[in-house]
């Protein structure tokens, strides 16, 4: 179960990792969607969970990619913005969230179910 003190890292993480990914789409100006949709953060605040859903779906690889190759300037990042909050910053680890895909995909599999004839 997770205690309050992660839930707090875990937000400020997420709140802080969806500005900044935010901006740097807009910077960029491209159109690219990186959510964080969740945080999951240790019993010793040590590592940070981090999952994200991109859009466009042809992109995703490769924007993990460089968000990973890019984990140490995230951290620094995030050790400026809650450097008053936390004594120590997480290592992060970033995951593809894919849940709405495969919501997508059972919908779509239901509805296709829904049209032919029942035996």
């Amino acid at each position: 179960m997770e205690s309050n003190r992660q839930r707090k890292v875990g937000q400020l993480i997420q709140e802080d990792l969806a500005e900044l990914f935010r901006k740097q789409s807009a910077e960029a100006g491209n159109n690219i969607l990186i959510s964080v949709s969740g945080v999951k953060v240790t019993a010793d605040l040590s590592l940070a969970k981090v999952y994200l859903s991109i859009y466009p779906q042809e992109l995703r690889e490769k924007l993990m990619k460089e968000i990973n190759v890019g984990k140490s300037s995230y951290r620094n990042y995030l050790g400026q913005k809650m450097a008053k909050q936390v004594r120590i910053i997480p290592q992060l680890a970033f995951y593809l969230d894919t849940t709405l895909d495969d919501a997508e995909r059972i919908e779509k599999e239901l509805k296709g179910l829904g049209d032919s004839p029942v035996l």
